[in-house]
C-alpha cells in the first residue's frame, strides 16, 4: 500500500513555488496549504490591531487566533503590505511555534498533502518523500512580483520591489528560528528561465521520481 504523499515545496518570495505547489495539488488530488498566507494573516491582524509586526508578544497573540478558515481575503493577503508584515512576524519564534502545529496537522492528513513555504521540508514535514526548493534570481522574482502588483493597481518602482525582495530574503534566511534553507534532500528547481507550464512539468517529474523511490 502506498504511503501518504506529502509534497514539501520551499523557496523565496515570487519564485513560483506557490503556483507550482497549487498545480501539483490539483494534479495529484491532494489538499493544498500556502503556509505563507498564515503568516500574512497574522501580520495583517497585528497591523489591524494597531500594533507593530516587530512586537513579538502582539504577533504571537494574533497567531493564536488564526485558523485556516480566516484565509479568505486573497487580494489583501497577497498584497505588498501583507508580504512585508509576514516576513517580520515570521522572525518571532513564538509565532512560528504556534503556526507549526497548524501546518503539521495539515501535513498529517490521510493520503497526504501539498504545502509550500520557507521551512516545510526542514521543519514542518522533514520526512516528506517529495521535497522541492523552488527559486529564481532576485531580479527575475522582483520583475514577477512588480508585474503582479502593478496589474492590481499598486504603485511601486521596480527598484523598490527588488530592494523589498532582497530584504525579505535576508530576513527569511537569517532568522534564528526555522530559517529559509534548502533541505539536504530537496531537489533544486530554478525557474528563472521557465514559464509556469515548464516549471510545473519539471516539478511533476521531480515528484514522480520521489514516488518511485517511495514505492
Amino acid at each position: 500500500m502506498r504511503s501518504n504523499l506529502i509534497i514539501a515545496v520551499d523557496g523565496p518570495a515570487a519564485s513560483g513555488k506557490g503556483t507550482v505547489a497549487a498545480r501539483l495539488a490539483q494534479h495529484y488530488g491532494l489538499p493544498f496549504l500556502d503556509t505563507g498566507l498564515l503568516y500574512r494573516a497574522v501580520g495583517l491582524a497585528v497591523l489591524d490591531a494597531g500594533a507593530s509586526p516587530d512586537d513579538a508578544e502582539a504577533a504571537a497573540a494574533a497567531a493564536r487566533r488564526i485558523d485556516l478558515s480566516a484565509l479568505t481575503d486573497h487580494e489583501r493577503l497577497t498584497g505588498r503590505e501583507a508580504g512585508e508584515a509576514a516576513s517580520r512576524v515570521a522572525s518571532h519564534a513564538a509565532v512560528r511555534a504556534v503556526l507549526f502545529d497548524v501546518q503539521r496537522a495539515f501535513a498529517a492528513q490521510a493520503g497526504g498533502a501539498v504545502l509550500d513555504g520557507r521551512d516545510i521540508g526542514t521543519v514542518i514535514a522533514p520526512d516528506a518523500p517529495a521535497k522541492l526548493f523552488v527559486t529564481a534570481t532576485p531580479e527575475v522574482r522582483a520583475r514577477r512580483r512588480w508585474a503582479q502588483l502593478t496589474a492590481r493597481g499598486e504603485v511601486i518602482a521596480y527598484e523598490d520591489m527588488l530592494a523589498d525582495i532582497q530584504r525579505r530574503d535576508a530576513r527569511d534566511a537569517g532568522r534564528g528560528s526555522a530559517p529559509m534553507v534548502q533541505a539536504p534532500d530537496a531537489v533544486l528547481l530554478d525557474t528563472s528561465e521557465m514559464d509556469i507550464d515548464a516549471a510545473f512539468d519539471a516539478a511533476r517529474r521531480i515528484v514522480e521520481t520521489a514516488r518511485a523511490r517511495q514505492g
